[in-house]
């Protein structure tokens, strides 16, 4: 990649900007000044800006992060903040959530710059599961879980739910496991049997669990063997 080039995604400005701060003497490249941003940099050279050492990113980038409430899983909001304020990454505005979590809900989002990967999880045809923590208002009706097995009708839609596995865990907690991504789906399912969500927290997605060892606002790289557990034809 040129210099200029990487400048520019790094600081996160223009290309013409990129080039005003060469011409200043801001950036050096292996300890000497460089001016010009024709430069084609290699993996091995260390590129600094005002003697910060700017990372060169090889290949795409894999993490997941325990989501607190208050926080909104776009990469841009003008009236909240976003999830990338916890991700200490270079150029991390090219990272987005492989299936968002509502500013309310809690828990594992996973975030990447691979496009067909994350594709593969939010993608309706490919089912991925996805399991919720669920404290709701009223103690669990016990017929819920064979509604939810056989599908419910959810307010404005045609189809009905595809079956959904629910766990009873305390009287007004369950675990509830679904394999599709409509809007709102979990809290609109609890709704159309007569309850509410009071408060919701992702558990898994695939075969990704939720790291116990991350507090919220924390996150890791995902392991080798998490990444393959997202099938990619081809790979």
């Amino acid at each position: 990649m040129r210099l200029d080039k990487f400048l520019a995604q790094q600081l996160g400005v223009s290309r013409a900007i990129a080039l005003r701060e060469l011409r200043n003497k801001r950036v050096t490249v292996d300890g000497e000044i460089i001016k010009t941003g024709s430069l084609k940099l290699e993996p091995q050279h260390r590129v600094e800006f005002d003697g910060n050492v700017l990372e060169q990113i090889g290949g795409p980038r894999y993490f997941m992060l325990n989501k607190p409430q208050g926080y909104v899983c776009s990469t841009d909001d003008p009236d909240h903040p976003t999830v990338l304020y916890f991700l200490e990454e270079p150029v991390a505005y090219k990272l987005h959530a492989a299936g968002r979590l509502d500013i309310d809900t809690t828990g594992l989002v996973l975030m990447t710059d691979d496009g067909q990967w994350s594709h593969r999880i939010t993608s309706p045809k490919h089912h991925c599961e996805k399991t919720y923590l669920v404290t709701l208002e009223q103690p669990l009706a016990e017929d819920t879980a064979t509604q939810f097995t056989a599908g419910v009708q959810l307010h404005n839609e045609d189809s009905l739910t595809k079956p959904a596995v629910l766990e009873q865990i305390e009287e007004c907690v369950v675990r509830l496991t679904i394999s599709e991504g409509r809007y709102h789906q979990v809290k609109r399912m609890f709704a159309a049997v007569g309850n509410r969500v009071v408060a919701l927290h992702r558990e898994r997605i695939g075969a990704i669990a939720m790291d116990d060892d991350l507090a919220p606002g924390e996150y890791r790289r995902l392991t080798d063997e998490e990444v393959a557990s997202v099938e990619m034809p081809g790979r």
